[in-house]
């Protein structure tokens, strides 16, 4: 035999040593405590981790692992099993059902960027694939021992939702419940509204006792591969109303239209990159930041009036580089919601879209932008709104929709927010829809500042002067006299309603470079008296 030419390397020889003399002298206790738990270990289920690569997903326990910081997690009851050793062997259970198929623990996230305190967040994933995520007597026991530390600590709390309902095979459960409608599981789920940030995440179908979950908390993340619904198919089939396949109850297009679904994201990892994004600006302030050359402020909104423009493009550039986040695109889109930050400080952002009905307000929009004032008062963050708006929308076809009630929700909410809340008019401030943008009045604001194009009335000016002048404009027989005097009359009026006599008149408090936007929202931070905690006016967060 040919000798090795290898150079052996001695550290490695003697960790190889180290192991094998570890193993020979292992109490059988600890080994049987590191083989029960190597169950649950993604390496030791390759046919799972293997279903999960061909629906490009990734595992309950790969998405902890990705959400947390690394070697931050410590789990809960993970050598727990389904309850059914009367129809199934342990080794069997053991095997198939790791941790009663929901992951459960205490991690920290964002850590680099945050005080450890800040950091530490609880996590609780349902396993897709054991039992297709449903939700057993053990998972409930564990969940709520979880909700209940969570309670206690006031920690945030993340859940992965996939899965369906009640698991009607847990057979060691009879004798103990019946239907087990006395479950404190969802009380105590949605209790926590408005005490900590609830982050709900979805890849995948999502039913029943999950998606009563998922929809009591504050934002909901899913992929573009999820569908979610109060009824899965088995339910809906019960119900005598048919029967669907999973891919055709609540698909991402129609959640994400109708508002349920507050974030979309193209996968696994996008999905959990948006939910860390998201308790971010709940943690507190970022030490590094970057923001644009803010002088592009002054060449975004069009010289000509009547032209729309885009408001993202001044949200993005207004706030630090990349960290704007936005909520619900797709649905009520004639006002934008998000986060933003500001020299690194978190703020909850309301804004005004004018690509979309001139930036009337709506009542889905009103909805959007009422949450999110609940959002920032439910846990302290301030608020900028950006005005543009023509006022409410109004007509007989808009009514249907309840409007009267929907957009009042911003007065009642706004009049009582104690966290700071800052309004810019971009550009329009017409009647009681910019009061609506502006937490219910233009004094109501800790300052209302306007661009050097802002405009303002009681309504739009076009439309005052037809209904202010009707009688002095039909007395005019001439149609050209009858247009001069209307032109007239408009330039006079809009000469009243320009950004600068405004503030002459104090009904705003000033008219600024848009450059210094920033400048102004910082200052007014700075300025405004602290909010204890605990004194929020709103105790929990609508679902809605």
């Amino acid at each position: 035999m040919k000798p090795s030419t290898e150079k052996e390397d001695p550290q490695k020889n003697s960790s190889s040593v180290k192991n094998e003399t570890e193993k020979k002298t292992m109490r059988p206790e600890l080994a049987e405590m590191i083989k029960r738990h190597s169950f649950g270990l993604d390496e030791n289920r390759p046919e799972a981790v293997a279903k999960r690569k061909q629906k490009n997903q990734k595992t309950a326990r790969a998405n902890v692992e990705d959400f947390c910081d690394k070697e931050s997690f410590i789990e809960y009851g993970a050598l727990a099993i389904a309850a059914q050793r009367g129809r199934r062997s342990e080794e069997d259970l053991i095997s198939k059902t790791p941790a009663d198929g929901l992951i459960a623990g205490i991690g920290s996230v964002n850590g680099s960027l945050f005080r450890a305190e800040k950091a530490r967040c609880m996590v609780m994933a349902y396993d897709y694939t054991v039992l297709a995520g449903t939700q057993g007597f053990f998972n409930h026991k564990k969940m709520d021992r979880l909700l209940k530390l969570a309670h206690e600590q006031l920690l945030p709390v993340v859940l992965f939702a996939e899965g369906g309902g009640g698991r009607p095979g847990d057979v060691d459960a009879i004798g103990v419940m019946t239907a087990g409608l006395d479950l404190s599981t969802f009380a105590g789920f949605a209790g926590l509204s408005g005490r900590v940030p609830l982050i709900g995440i979805v890849s995948g179908p999502c039913f029943a006792g999950n998606a009563a979950l998922l929809g009591c908390c504050d934002v909901i993340i899913a992929t573009k591969n999820s569908n979610i619904g109060m009824g899965g198919p088995v339910m809906i089939e019960g119900g005598g109303l048919g029967i669907f396949k999973p891919e055709e109850i609540g698909p991402i297009d129609v959640q994400s239209q109708n508002g349920v679904v507050d974030i979309e994201a193209a996968d696994d990892a996008e999905a959990v990159a948006a939910a860390k994004k998201y308790l971010s600006y709940f943690q507190g302030t970022t030490p590094v930041w970057e923001a644009a050359d803010q002088r592009r402020l002054r060449d975004l909104i069009p010289e000509n009036s009547k032209r729309a423009y885009n408001v993202r493009t001044v949200i993005k550039a207004l706030a630090d580089t990349d960290s704007f986040l936005e909520l619900r695109p797709k649905f009520g889109p004639g006002i934008i919601t998000g986060f933003i930050r500001v020299e690194g400080r978190p703020f909850g952002l309301i804004a005004n879209n004018c690509l979309h009905m001139a930036g009337a307000i709506e009542a889905e929009g009103a909805d959007k932008a009422a949450r999110l004032m609940q959002i920032c008062e439910a846990h302290g963050l301030p608020i900028l709104s950006l005005c543009d708006t023509p006022g409410f929308m109004v007509g007989p076809e808009i009514e249907k929709r309840a409007q009267v009630r929907h957009v009042c929700r911003m007065f009642v909410i706004g009049s009582h927010l104690t966290v700071p809340y800052f309004t810019v008019v971009l550009r329009r401030g017409y009647g009681l829809g910019a009061m609506a943008m502006a937490r219910g009045g233009f004094h109501e604001s800790f300052f209302t500042a306007a661009w050097p194009t802002g405009e303002f009335g009681a309504m739009g000016i076009e439309g005052a002067i037809k209904a202010g002048f009707k009688k002095e404009l039909a007395a005019i027989e001439d149609p050209v006299q009858r247009e001069k005097l209307y032109e007239e009359l408009v330039a006079q009026l809009y000469k009243r309603g320009k950004a600068v006599n405004m503030a002459s008149y104090l009904e705003i408090d000033s008219v600024i470079d848009p450059a210094d936007t920033r400048k102004w929202i910082i200052q007014g931070l700075k300025s405004v008296s602290a909010v204890k905690p605990g004194k929020t006016c709103h105790s929990f967060i609508d679902p809605w």
